[in-house]
């Protein structure tokens, strides 16, 4: 399983032309193939900043939604919105020994 982080920081006056982006096409996301849980957090202390929490069951299966017309259309209009770079984190849970 890969866990999925993007950090998102938006200019003021981007933060509720994002949310509105996320809640329409959340849907689509999480009954994309592969995609386990998907889920939208706030900073604590800057709300302008965002995170999208999401499980995959594979790398492929996040790199197919990377590589589909839902992501080429959701980023497409989220990153006129970043106030700066945004960053994404691919995880792992460690083995248990």
């Amino acid at each position: 399983m890969i866990i999925r982080i993007v950090r998102m920081h938006f200019t003021e006056a981007g933060v509720a032309e994002f949310l509105e982006i996320f809640r329409r096409h959340e849907s689509a996301i999480r009954q994309f193939a592969g995609c386990r849980h998907l889920e939208l957090l706030r900073d604590a202390d800057d709300p302008c900043t965002f995170a999208t929490l999401s499980y995959w069951d594979s790398a492929e299966s996040l790199n197919r939604y990377r590589q589909s017309d839902l992501f080429s259309v959701v980023w497409g209009q989220v990153k006129s919105l970043f106030a700066g770079r945004s960053q994404a984190f691919s995880l792992v849970k460690p083995e248990s020994d």
